[in-house]
């Protein structure tokens, strides 16, 4: 884990319970405050993540959000923003940012087992009054209607290792990996079809 990561989350607690558990966290080098090319490309693969926030009763709340691939942008090293799609209007999260503009971000890549912690502040934009920001989360042909937009500014991120993440496969690499299988079906099926020509007329 990296070392901004790490002393932001581990309160006293976590570090007894590491204790406890004869278990030292490995602390990377460098801060991690500054997406490289690794994370950005990363990021703009996605099309989902997942959202946690914190509520004024004191419970976290986590939510699943999607969109095209790419909705979550990257503006610069340190911010990233998203239109925020109507979905069931429940506003839990914005209105929990209303209270404490702290949030955590699990993005996912479950063919290649790897994901991407990040820690943020969170602030919702109107999209009418900001036409600039609109253009950059606008993303044509998408079904989705944008409410707001999303803007969080990067406090630390991690990477994750890769132990117990189940490999799990999208329509998108589904059809890629059976686009040959069905090359070859359509090869077979054409070649099958000529073959019983030539034998109908006796070839």
């Amino acid at each position: 884990m990296t070392a901004l990561f790490v002393q932001t989350l581990q309160a006293p607690t976590a570090g007894e319970a590491q204790d406890a558990g004869g278990q030292d966290v490995a602390i990377a080098g460098g801060a991690a405050d500054r997406f490289g090319a690794a994370e950005t490309t990363f990021i703009a693969e996605r099309d989902s993540f997942y959202l946690a926030s914190v509520s004024a009763t004191g419970w976290p709340y986590i939510q699943h959000r999607g969109g095209p691939t790419g909705f979550l942008r990257a503006l610069d090293d340190r911010t990233l923003a998203f239109a925020d799609f109507r979905g069931n209007r429940q506003y839990l999260t914005l209105g929990n940012l209303r209270g404490d503009e702290r949030v955590a971000l699990f993005l996912m890549d479950y063919p290649r087992r790897r994901r991407l912690k990040i820690l943020a502040r969170m602030r919702a934009h109107d999209l009418r009054a900001e036409p600039e920001l609109a253009a950059l989360l606008a993303t044509p042909g998408y079904r989705g209607l944008a409410e707001r937009g999303f803007v969080l500014k990067l406090h630390a991120f991690d990477w994750n290792c890769p132990q117990h993440i189940a490999p799990r496969f999208g329509a998108a690499e589904v059809e890629a990996a059976v686009a040959p299988l069905h090359a070859r079906l359509l090869a077979l099926e054409a070649e099958n079809a000529r073959l019983r020509a030539e034998r109908q007329s006796g070839v």
